[in-house]
């Protein structure tokens, strides 16, 4: 038998299990999406160029009128615009460095190039409003509080008064609707008051001063229900002022 088989493949007769089988082309796979400028996700997650010449310009800060510089998202952005008055003179040195829609991984990412390297007095952190609205992901609270740990942790190392603020209330958000976020902000705002007690913080509770029976914001303060008008500014306002003070008196 095993002859008759060496013939047949001598023959020819075999061979056709042996020649290559004709196979479709390959698919090519997709090209990486370029990064561009034009996809700053991308290039510049955090945002790290959004201030940084603004930064090598400020000029050293001034014993006698504390640096403070206020941490945050499109809340503390728009505050110098709605109120410019609020930081021109007066007894601090107010530097606005936030970031419209960022959450506090983001802010973490910033905060050596915006707050340490600034070398202020006190940091005012408001963050945890876009990380509830799951702007870079979903919401995790043990994430989000281990996320203003590191930051008031990198401020107290280099001898910077941290300040944390509550997140302000919201019943919704217009861009991200049926998250509820009322009752989750409520409950961060417990895990930040109860930290920054533990680690003798300033906590600076925005959200008891400002909530209204739905735990969100009146039209009166926030016509979005999210972003402070000027009215929500200038009671916010005092309140700052205050947990300012009472940080740079803390030992």
């Amino acid at each position: 038998m095993r002859r008759f088989l060496l013939f047949l493949l001598a023959g020819g007769l075999l061979s056709w299990p042996l020649r290559a089988q004709p196979t479709s082309a390959p698919v090519p796979l997709p090209a990486p999406a370029p990064t561009t400028a034009a996809d700053p996700l991308r290039t510049d997650w955090a945002a790290l160029a959004r201030y940084a010449a603004a930064n090598q310009q400020l000029p050293a800060p001034q014993a006698a009128t504390p640096r403070v510089v206020l941490l945050g998202n499109s809340i503390t952005e728009a505050w110098l615009q709605q109120d410019p008055a609020f930081f021109a003179g007066g007894p601090y040195e107010y530097v606005g460095r936030g970031i419209s829609g960022q959450t506090s991984p983001q802010l973490l990412l910033r905060f050596r190039q915006d707050v340490v390297d600034l070398r202020p007095a006190v940091v005012v952190i408001l963050a945890g409003t876009n990380d509830v609205a799951e702007n870079t992901g979903p919401y995790q609270p043990p994430a989000t509080l281990g996320n203003l740990k590191s930051m008031a942790e990198l401020a107290r190392a280099h001898g910077i008064r941290v300040v944390l603020c509550s997140v302000l209330p919201a019943y919704a958000f217009p861009w991200r609707p049926g998250l509820t976020p009322a009752p989750k902000i409520v409950a961060l705002n417990a895990l930040i008051k109860a930290y920054a007690r533990q680690e003798r913080f300033g906590y600076l509770d925005y959200h008891t001063a400002m909530a209204d029976a739905r735990q969100g914001l009146p039209p009166a303060l926030a016509t979005d229900g999210v972003h402070p008008t000027l009215t929500g500014y200038r009671l916010m306002e005092p309140l700052l002022q205050q947990a300012v003070a009472a940080a740079l008196k803390r030992q």
